[in-house]
């Protein structure tokens, strides 16, 4: 398998995400990165696939090096590692110009959106993130 192209997502920060310390709370750097894989996933999956399947978290392990903070120009880079059977494997870097606000390694889970059951993500339809 190829190596993923990058996806770049922006990010507004609200001022709903401002915590007691004036700067973005920590809680939501982890809806910035599911925001940042479910538009991967809807940009490049075909809008059958995309329509017949959900993603859920199963893991995140971040490392936060900065603050970011409001009207801040924030971009969550997003690369898909691997996929295997039902689960997808995400690296994620957040950025503030230059300067790395947090780092994220996060695996999902597909889940069929009639069945609620994983679903392993066919062949076909990992070559659209796998470009050869």
């Amino acid at each position: 398998m190829t190596t993923a192209l990058p996806h770049l997502h922006r990010i507004g920060v609200l001022p709903t995400d401002i915590d007691f310390m004036g700067h973005v709370n920590n809680a939501r750097y982890l809806n910035w990165v599911q925001d940042a894989v479910l538009a991967h996933w809807n940009k490049l999956a075909p809008p059958d696939a995309a329509a017949k399947y959900l993603w859920v978290a199963l893991k995140h392990e971040i490392t936060y090096r900065k603050p970011a903070f409001l009207n801040d120009d924030v971009i969550a880079t997003v690369v898909l590692e691997k996929v295997q059977g039902a689960r997808s494997f995400y690296d994620t870097v957040i950025k503030r110009g230059e300067e790395v606000l947090a780092e994220v390694k996060s695996s999902w889970c597909c889940i069929d959106a009639e069945t609620l059951r994983p679903a392993r993500i066919a062949a076909e339809i990992q070559d659209y993130f796998f470009p050869k």
